[in-house]
């Protein structure tokens, strides 16, 4: 029904910026919320950011706050998550996520569709 599909992680230094991308297809993307997860490596898959269907709304998991920042293109059916002064702490698989449930939600468990993730590795 939905595939999304993330690009532009890679290999960056710390203090570095990359922006990631996710391509919706398959359902009306603009009618729902957004979200980027990450997991690093030997931990569980956290909630990173969310946006709500028309950009109006985000919210953020307290270490990014400041330094990462998601938005939206609706007409491009794709969200996007700005990293700058990436850290080695930020190394992950990074995924993003659409949810079925109004607002900004943080929890795993509201989001139904997933990407396949896009590795970010951060050097000190």
């Amino acid at each position: 029904q939905v595939q999304l599909v993330e690009s532009g992680g890679g290999l960056v230094k710390a203090g570095d910026s990359l922006r990631l991308s996710c391509e919706a297809s398959g359902r009306t993307f603009i009618s729902f919320p957004m979200g980027w997860f990450r997991r690093a490596p030997g931990k569980e898959r956290e909630f990173v950011a969310a946006i709500s269907w028309n950009g109006d709304s985000t919210y953020y998991t307290d270490s990014v706050k400041g330094r990462f920042t998601i938005s939206r293109d609706n007409v491009r059916n794709t969200a996007y998550l700005q990293m700058n002064s990436l850290k080695p702490e930020d190394t992950a698989v990074y995924y993003c996520a659409m949810s079925l449930v109004a607002g900004t939600p943080s929890m795993q468990g509201h989001y139904t569709y997933w990407g396949q993730g896009t590795q970010v590795t951060v050097s000190s």
